[in-house]
């Protein structure tokens, strides 16, 4: 009858030390079980069958119920606290079936449904002063563990067709190509051979495109999870202060000129504005070209950052941009229930219009300042506002202040923030007496440069940031942005972190955002918004081991970024990978020490270089060294569940920075100087890697390489938008830097082909891919002639349009097009956005793709340098169309080869059409089989053609003496080649 249970749970209010004491129960014919005093167990003779044991937290289980006696038995005399049967045993029968009513039972004799917390009964008063130990409702108060992310597949009924179709069309591809092969065109063997060639071609770089997308997922974050897990009051966080680790987020702009202040200055604004705890967010401003003009612009918007960041914080505003909020159309009022909010809206309006002022006028104001000081000095320097020379470049170039060429420049515009919220003053225009007024830190970096130094450009000044964070903040993550890219969604960095801090977050290298634009023409004429690109293949990528990194937007571990290798990482043998082996191989660290409590295999660092080799590696910055570990421990996940490894302690964030002094900011300065890097393994495999124009991509294959994972998050509302060139030109010259970026790493040790065996096969297959596609430029261009050929001389690619090669032509199509249907299901992209796509990608192949693969081929061969010049990013002049730099033609050599192209096709439609009408015999089949080709090119490349003629009527003259120059050649050269017989001149006449 008697059985021992386990020790029950001892809650906060029992915790004084009272005795443990027998405990009796009834057990139901539900299992539940029903607490019984010690005058009901007297009362029910079972103090015989224990007597007087002294041994703690017994239950006895009693059998006796009313659904197992009869009916005619008294029920026994208990205590009134105690359920008990007052009702009839016939009165509690359901008249359906005859079984007994058991929840009738509890109802009526006011029975407990036991302990849980769906329904809690009060404990009964204790009749002693040492009462009864019993269960409490705080023992239940521990929520669950919950998953900060989760990740959802794409629906079967979606995915199976779509594998099933590329199969399929895999299939058909090698069918048709061998049946190309075997039925050459005797007629014209060259225009068959250079098909075959071709058409070869396109079904490999198709198959590289296709492969990667086999496992497209979708990821979700909770962020009320988040908030629970590291902010709210705990028995290690008393006063719920933030346990989420550091954020130092990286801003880089070069010329103030082609990346206006005033976008920079709202970058910065919506940073400081974003919804983080404010002591564990730093803002870097990296000006690589050394200007005053966007030293006092950051100075201005620190200023500015006092009113508008907790006007924020007030009224919950998003995005916190002011450009972009302030320029929304709608009602701003929506949602909005602060009776002051219009007031303070209307107060930030004017004082914004005065700030843009303040810093549109500083071009001015600091001419004028240093004419007056120098024309009294005689000197040429560029002066500060407290009259003292500038130390970057100077307007006037001179010695140690020209572009190439001054000192290194390090301020903290704000400081770090405290621990504890600060509330604002009540009084003045806006009340903040109920908000947090403190700021996160900011800070303005220009680092040295000296003639004969390579600097690396971008990627030197992002080495640079990330050795100059490591000393003043040393976040574990980084957060970085091109100048242009504001944060949309306050929550972005929070939705990042659920991913970083969540079980197997140790693995994750960095978290990509997909990049949004604004200011694109509605028709997206050049596929600006690059949406099949950002929502379809990065996608499809998250479902391998993580998509590529694109330059901006993206949130890194500051561990994976120093070139160590992951926690835990998978090796892939065999032809295609199939073969896994866990990588076990132990390294040994003297980094830092281990964790107390903690074990030894999960405790260890990760960093797998000896502890007398990191000033090698790292440079001889000591302070440098010392923060690795630190930063490497602090972005670890909390260890709060059994699978969670390598996780650190909760609580073990909750103490401040410590303040700034001069020593620390002196070792800043000193690591962001020109001579740092010499003899270290900065940008070779630490940090951001040199080498390549698009050292994005690199850096992101890098860390793949070494077996990192990769995450990529796309949030309901965008996480950060910026802007991208509109004009045909700039959007060709930027493909052609991407380009050309592709075609260095094709021909470095960074091809995917040399890839460790910890790259995926198919993540492989898609940096392949990568560095191969500029190559696709050359063969399109010469299919694009094709057709235009086939016209000229009167043959087609095969000997006559037969039912087989009809047939092929047509199921080589429909799976495409089902393909493009499904994947804009799984991917979300429009329709029109496809479309746009198609045709950008042969307007591009044939122009920027093509002029990337020669100048890639002449900096391997010629070691020929390539200069790249700066997008530009200020807005259009003309502010009664916001669209004017879409119609703005800047002639360029890229336009050359689609132009080319276009009017070849055209001549040979004319042509064409000409020799088949007044032929003696005509052969339409052949005709109809250039035309539909030629169309077909000529419909990819309508938006090239609406670029040349800008707006209606002002086309430029240039185009029209090309395009007539091109057509009158071409004729030319034709009949030179071909003249007409004696015979067609005779039926002709």
């Amino acid at each position: 009858m008697g059985s021992r249970s386990p020790p029950p749970k001892k809650s906060s209010s029992s915790s004084s030390g009272r005795p443990p004491t027998v405990k009796f129960a009834r057990r139901t014919s539900s299992g539940r079980i029903v607490s019984l005093s010690r005058d009901d167990e007297l009362e029910l003779g079972l103090s015989g069958e224990l007597g007087a044991s002294s041994e703690p937290n017994y239950t006895v289980l009693m059998p006796p119920t009313p659904d197992n006696q009869p009916a005619t038995d008294p029920p026994p005399k208990v205590d009134r606290t105690v359920s008990v049967i007052k009702p009839n045993r016939s009165m509690l029968l359901r008249s359906q079936t005859g079984d007994f009513d058991h929840a009738r039972w509890l109802f009526e004799s006011r029975g407990t449904f036991g302990i849980g917390n769906a329904m809690w009964a009060p404990p009964p008063p204790a009749p002693a002063p040492a009462p009864e130990a019993h269960v409490a409702m705080s023992d239940f108060l521990d929520k669950p563990w919950k998953p900060l992310s989760r990740k959802t597949k794409i629906p079967a009924g979606i995915l199976s067709p779509y594998r099933l179709l590329v199969f399929f069309r895999l299939v058909v591809l090698a069918l048709f190509l061998s049946w190309r092969v075997r039925n050459p065109n005797p007629d014209a063997m060259w225009l068959w051979a250079m098909s075959i060639v071709c058409e070869n071609w396109f079904a490999f770089s198709w198959v590289l495109d296709q492969l990667p997308k086999l496992n497209p997922v979708n990821r979700g974050t909770d962020l009320a999870a988040l908030r629970d897990k590291f902010e709210s009051p705990s028995p290690v966080n008393p006063h719920g202060r933030s346990d989420l680790p550091g954020v130092d987020l990286f801003i880089s702009t070069a010329d103030p000129e082609k990346e206006p202040p005033l976008v920079t200055a709202n970058t910065v604004l919506s940073i400081l504005a974003t919804d983080y705890p404010v002591e564990k967010l730093a803002c870097y401003v990296s000006d690589d070209g050394g200007a005053l003009l966007t030293f006092e612009a950051m100075a201005e918007a620190a200023s500015f950052a006092e009113l508008w960041v907790p006007f924020c914080r007030k009224h919950s505003i998003d995005p916190r941009c002011p450009e972009s909020y302030f320029s929304q159309k709608g009602d701003p009022t929506k949602n909005k229930k602060s009776p002051d909010f219009v007031k303070d809206r209307r107060w930030m309006k004017r004082e914004y219009d005065e700030f843009k002022v303040r810093i549109n006028g500083l071009p001015d104001t600091i001419r004028r300042r240093s004419e007056a000081v120098n024309s009294g000095s005689g000197e040429s320097a560029t002066w500060m506002a407290d009259g003292t020379p500038w130390p970057g470049v100077w307007s006037e170039p001179a010695p140690d202040h020209a572009r190439g060429d001054h000192a290194g420049i390090l301020q903290v515009m704000i400081k770090s923030a405290d621990v504890d919220p600060v509330a604002g003053p009540d009084s003045g225009p806006l009340d903040f007496s109920s908000v947090d007024v403190r700021l996160p830190m900011l800070v303005y970096m220009s680092r040295e440069k000296r003639k004969g130094y390579d600097h690396n450009k971008k990627a030197g000044a992002m080495n640079a940031l990330v050795r100059a964070s490591a000393i003043l903040s040393n976040g574990p993550f980084i957060l970085n942005l091109d100048c242009d890219h504001y944060i949309y969604n306050s929550q972005a960095i929070r939705e990042g972190m659920c991913f970083m801090m969540d079980r197997g977050g140790d693995r994750i290298c960095y978290v990509q955002f997909p990049q949004r634009f604004e200011g694109i023409d509605p028709s997206d004429r050049y596929a600006n918004h690059n949406t099949v690109f950002f929502d379809g293949n990065m996608r499809a990528l998250d479902g391998l081991q993580g998509p590529v990194y694109v330059g901006t937007g993206c949130l890194f571990r500051r561990h994976a970024l120093y070139g160590f290798p992951p926690p835990r990482a998978t090796e892939y043998y065999g032809l295609y990978g199939q073969h896994k082996n866990k990588d076990k191989k132990k390294r040994k660290s003297k980094v830092a020490p281990s964790p107390a409590g903690a074990a030894p295999e999960e405790a260890r660092p990760l960093a797998g270089d000896s502890d007398p080799d990191l000033p090698k590696s790292f440079g001889g910055s000591s302070m440098l060294v010392e923060s690795i570990a630190l930063s490497e421990f602090q972005g670890r996940p909390l260890a709060d569940h059994p699978n969670v490894k390598n996780g650190r302690p909760p609580g073990a964030l909750l103490a401040p920075r410590p303040p700034l002094d001069a020593p620390t900011v002196a070792e800043a300065v000193s690591v962001i100087s020109c001579w740092y890097e010499d003899k270290t393994e900065w940008g070779s495999r630490i940090g951001w890697i040199y080498g390549s124009v698009t050292e994005d991509v690199v850096t992101g294959y890098r860390m793949h390489n070494r077996g990192w994972r990769s995450v990529y998050c796309i949030t309901k509302r965008d996480a950060f938008r910026g802007t991208a060139p509109i004009n045909l030109t700039d959007r060709l010259h930027q493909v052609l830097r991407w380009a050309t970026g592709s075609v260095e790493i094709f021909f470095s040790r960074n091809n995917a082909v040399l890839g460790s065996s910890k790259l995926k096969f198919l993540q492989r297959i898609a940096y392949l891919n990568v560095g191969i596609y500029p190559f696709t430029s050359v063969f399109l261009v010469m299919y694009c002639f094709l057709p235009a050929l086939s016209l000229f001389s009167g043959h087609f690619i095969v000997q006559s349009l037969d039912v087989t090669f009809l047939a092929y032509l047509l199921t080589i199509t429909v799976t495409l097009t089902l393909l493009s249907l499904l994947e804009i299901k799984w991917s979300g992209v429009g329709l029109e956005e496809w479309w746009r796509n198609e045709q950008f990608w042969l307007i591009g192949g044939t122009s920027a793709h093509l002029a990337a693969v020669v100048q890639g081929l002449l900096k391997i061969i010629a070691g020929i340098e390539i200069s790249f010049t700066l997008t530009s990013k200020s807005a259009a002049e003309d502010e009664d169309d916001v669209y004017a730099d879409l119609y703005e033609v800047k002639w360029t050599s890229l336009f050359v080869p689609p132009l080319i192209i276009i009017v070849v096709n055209l001549v040979a439609v004319v042509v064409g059409l000409s020799r088949t009408v007044y032929s003696e015999i005509p052969e339409w089949n052949k005709l109809l089989g250039g035309a539909f080709f030629s169309f077909w090119v000529l419909a990819h490349m309508y938006p090239f053609a609406k670029g040349l003629m800008g707006r209606r009527g002002r086309v430029p003259t240039i185009v029209y003496v090309w395009s007539g120059l091109i057509a009158i050649t071409v004729s030319l050269l034709w009949i030179t080649i071909s003249p007409p017989s004696s015979s067609e001149d005779g039926s002709s006449g």
